[in-house]
């Protein structure tokens, strides 16, 4: 697709009855991201979502879809200073959840972990930029790679991650410009979130693009739907006519 200069479409899923319709919509990759932690758990951050939990939701995804790349976020402690671990946490996402691919946040330092990977013959997606998993180390959310050094740290890394194998990187929360170029020094794909229109596809987490969390609300995202709002409405007609005796009427009963 790449090559072709066709953009590549990747939203987030988490459970059988949303990616049964994302899939269904043609959507290209989804991703089980390690974001269910806030999503559908309340978690303030990544951190505390744990291997078991994210086969849990890679499996319900997994069943629902056809078509698309499933790809597989390795939760945080998974992989990280132990290559070893790293691939037993791999294998365990292939084969109990049935999915395509694992995604693993970082560059040079979690290298090690990348090869062995892919020794086993699992595709690993990289992710640079804002890492969330390292959300400690960083201690804000804002854009990252502004200046000069570590946007020559990110572009290597990205170099590192190609020639070690992955077959494509996400560039969280980076300055336009940078993942252009990044973009342009890689021969594998590179899908933005918050990273302009200069990468070869797009991310963003289903429920914020369709309104249904409006309590996020950063300039990359773009709301296609007003999801909270129309669902607050459905249960409170659902209650009135509840609360009226009007449901269940007479051709809603046996």
């Amino acid at each position: 697709m790449k090559m072709k200069g066709e953009k590549i479409s990747m939203l987030t899923a988490y459970d059988y009855s949303m990616a049964k319709i994302l899939d269904a919509s043609g959507i290209d990759v989804i991703l089980v991201g390690d974001s269910a932690s806030n999503i559908m758990a309340g978690h303030e951050t990544t951190l505390p979502i744990t291997l078991e939990q994210m086969i849990y939701h890679a499996s319900s995804v997994v069943r629902a879809v056809h078509r698309a790349l499933v790809v597989v976020d390795l939760p945080f402690g998974s992989y990280q200073g132990n290559s070893k671990e790293a691939l037993s946490s791999a294998i365990r996402i292939m084969k109990e959840s049935g999915a395509h691919a694992v995604k693993m946040e970082g560059g040079k330092e979690i290298i090690e972990s990348v090869e062995r990977i892919l020794t086993a013959g699992i595709p690993v997606m990289g992710h640079l930029g804002l890492t969330p998993q390292s959300i400690y180390k960083f201690g804000t959310y804002v854009v990252r790679a502004q200046d000069e050094e570590e946007a020559l740290r990110l572009k290597e890394d990205a170099k590192i991650l190609e020639q070690s194998g992955c077959f494509s990187v996400v560039l969280e929360k980076i300055p336009a410009l940078l993942a252009s170029d990044v973009t342009g020094i890689l021969n594998v794909p590179t899908i933005g979130i918050g990273a302009g229109n200069g990468v070869d596809g797009q991310v963003l987490v289903m429920h914020d693009m369709l309104g249904i969390n409006n309590d996020f609300s950063p300039r990359f995202l773009r709301k296609y739907n007003n999801l909270h709002d129309q669902m607050i409405n459905s249960f409170q007609d659902y209650i009135k006519d509840v609360k009226s005796g009007d449901f269940p009427n007479n051709k809603e009963q046996y």
